[in-house]
């Protein structure tokens, strides 16, 4: 955080019912596990009724089998531009690959 780093979640319910519930019951949920980055609504990552924020997403770093998110926790990197600079799999360990490549933004 002292970089300027913000982690931000956007829940979705789009990947086999995982995020069903309110808002609040979301956020609680979160907590449990020690959660302290910003999170957002719950919004649709795919399809025509996208939040506007996954469209550009998306466009700007595209996936590997298409244009679409494949599963919950796909993580972007966005540079302090505002430019999507990296895009990573719902499996990718944030530490050390995604550690690594955020040091160039540093």
């Amino acid at each position: 955080e002292s970089h300027g780093l913000r982690i931000l979640g956007f829940p979705c319910n789009q990947f086999g019912g995982q995020e069903p519930g309110t808002e609040a019951e979301i956020k609680q949920f979160a907590l449990n596990f020690g959660v302290k980055f910003d999170m957002f609504q719950k919004c649709k990552v795919n399809g025509d009724d996208a939040h506007p924020i996954f469209q550009y997403l998306k466009s700007k770093q595209g996936g590997t089998l298409g244009n679409f998110i494949k599963w919950n926790f796909t993580k972007f990197i966005v540079n302090r531009e505002g430019q999507p600079v990296a895009r990573f799999s719902p499996q990718t360990n944030p530490v050390p690959v995604i550690e690594k490549e955020l040091q160039k933004y540093f």
